[in-house]
């Protein structure tokens, strides 16, 4: 049954899968020590893009070139797709086989 849209839930859920997240949604990275790293939310190779793999801190990111940051995989997806942050929830959620809430694109 679909449960409604609970973004501390999908965040939790997605943080042991987030290497596999960020090799695909930024493909021209590569992990170096416990982050993730690469040139931009672009995907493009480079440094000035880090995710936070695992820790107290996993999920942070920061572009350090543009000063864009947060602190979930939520708000990361939405930042690399130029999404709203409820949509980035959804599409995670499926990705995940977690069944949310239909309530639209918002």
């Amino acid at each position: 049954m679909p449960t409604p849209l609970d973004f501390t839930a999908i965040n939790a859920a997605a943080l042991p899968h987030l290497e596999h997240l960020c090799a695909r949604w930024l493909p021209g990275g590569r992990r170096i020590g416990p982050e993730w790293r690469c040139g931009s939310l672009g995907g493009e190779a480079g440094g000035s893009l880090g995710v936070r793999l695992f820790g107290a801190r996993a999920g942070a990111w920061q572009d350090f070139a543009t000063g864009e940051k947060g602190g979930d995989p939520v708000s990361l997806a939405a930042a690399i797709f130029r999404i709203p942050q409820a949509e980035a929830a959804r599409r995670i959620a499926a990705m995940l086989g977690i069944a949310v809430e239909d309530r639209g694109h918002g």
